[in-house]
């Protein structure tokens, strides 16, 4: 009786020790055929002329020096022809020139020329003095090659090129007849790990602190976006409270109507009602929304929005602050829209507090007018009265930001900036609608703009 033949086990694993190898090999070979940077020069974004000149006046330096010592010792030490001793001391030399903006490639040349030197050598009598196979300024300018590769190239490429060295030098001392001294066959590749070390290090970390400028960049910018959006939605906020008035005005006048006007046909009672419902609707929708735009655990404000009647109180607490502060505030203002009035008032305030924080104790100068169609806010502020490190070094950008962002609302302008004797000027030009006559008091005069909230104002 024939037994059963064993289930069949598992497939038999694949070579993973050959695939790597091969992979591996795949690899290294690409880095040394493929530069891992366009041919910019080094320190090409250097800030400075001179530090971007500086890597060709050493590639300069190096070849005007190589290019003579090694004809010289390939001539003197190792008895090599003029005409032969030029033409490898310019081939293992000149490509010097590359190592700014093209180290791989000056590779490419030179150490093919340094290893048919080494065989050259083999032909001639060893010397007293019998370096093989890198004579003396070879591997010297050898060392300056690796160092620039390992400023210049990924870590891929720079071991590419290590290995390449270590092994060639390992073949050269295998072929070596025994009266060569062949130490700087072994001395290459462990001075040359050192200096790609070296080189690979300062590398990484330029790309570090490049990589992290970026990041600030980005981070800069995102948080003054986050800074815009921020006072966007504090705008926002401020004005739910001016529609949620208009609104609420026109729900009492639709739902009064009927009562006010005697006569109303029924359709014209079904209108007012339908309008007050809508209204009604409005302000439910007005306030789903506000209670998205405020932030988790905080609550609306109570008080009522400020506005140019407030400005007297706003400018009496900064002078109580220790801010000497005048404010020139036209009485024929003529009828200022809420969102204007408000924008109008925290535009003063913004600047009142930024010039608290960076210039204590400057005087400072509010004007307020209406003039051609428009309102104009002027607040300018002279320089400190003794040097004093501002109270807030670094500000949030909160103040100008939101400045913009209210000007902009209402479609007027803001214009900011420093003045020539090292103060501040903020002017601001916000749109009126059309002009009409001002109150008049029974005296015959324009009645002045009223004051009546309680001199209270968190500064």
């Amino acid at each position: 009786m024939s037994t059963s033949s064993s289930p069949a086990g598992p497939p038999p694993p694949a070579d993973g020790l050959l695939s790597a190898a091969r992979r591996n090999l795949r690899e290294l070979a690409h880095g040394l055929s493929h530069a891992s940077h366009p041919s910019t020069p080094l320190l090409a974004d250097a800030p400075k002329q001179w530090q971007r000149l500086l890597p060709y006046v050493v590639v300069l330096a190096l070849t005007a020096t190589f290019i003579p010592v090694t004809i010289n010792v390939l001539t003197s030490q190792y008895g090599v022809p003029g005409a032969l001793a030029g033409t490898l001391g310019v081939a293992q030399a000149a490509p010097l020139l590359m190592l700014a903006h093209r180290p791989l490639q000056a590779w490419w040349i030179i150490f093919p020329a340094d290893v048919i030197g080494a065989l050259v050598l083999l032909a001639h009598d060893p010397g007293q003095h019998d370096t093989w196979p890198w004579p003396p300024p070879v591997l010297v300018a050898c060392l300056f090659l690796l160092l620039a590769l390992g400023l210049r190239e990924t870590r891929r490429t720079v071991v590419a090129v290590w290995a390449v060295t270590a092994a060639t030098g390992a073949v050269l001392h295998l072929i070596a007849p025994s009266d060569r001294s062949t130490g700087s066959a072994l001395l290459l590749p462990i001075l040359g790990a050192v200096v790609l070390v070296i080189g690979g290090a300062v590398r990484e970390r330029g790309e570090a602190t490049r990589r992290l400028a970026e990041q600030e960049t980005i981070s800069e910018a995102e948080r003054a976006q986050r800074t815009l959006l921020e006072e966007r939605t504090r705008i926002a906020r401020e004005l739910h409270d001016v529609v949620a008035h208009h609104m609420s005005v026109i729900t009492v006048q639709a739902d009064s109507a009927p009562y006010r006007i005697t006569g109303l046909p029924e359709p014209a009672r079904e209108e007012f009602a339908a309008i007050a419902a809508a209204a009604r609707e409005s302000l439910g929708e007005m306030r789903r929304l506000l209670s998205v735009l405020r932030s988790d655990g905080t609550e609306g404000d109570r008080a009522p929005q400020p506005g140019l009647d407030r400005l007297q109180q706003l400018v009496e607490a900064t002078v109580r602050a220790g801010l000497p502060a005048e404010l020139s505030l036209a009485a024929d203002l003529g009828e200022v829209p809420p969102a204007v009035d408000l924008s109008a008032y925290r535009i003063v305030q913004e600047a009142l507090a930024n010039v608290v924080r960076h210039a204590p104790g400057a005087h400072t100068r509010i004007s307020v007018r209406a003039s051609g169609g428009h309102l104009h806010v002027l607040v300018v502020n002279g320089p400190a009265p003794k040097p004093s490190s501002p109270l807030e070094s670094a500000g949030t950008g909160h103040g100008l930001v939101g400045m913009r962002e209210r000007v902009r609302l209402t479609g007027g302008t803001l214009d900011t900036g420093p003045l020539p004797d090292g103060g501040f000027r903020v002017a601001a030009r916000m749109p009126l609608p059309p002009a009409t006559s001002p109150a008049v008091s029974p005296s015959g005069h324009a009645a002045e703009h009223p004051s009546t909230q309680p001199p209270s104002e968190d500064l």
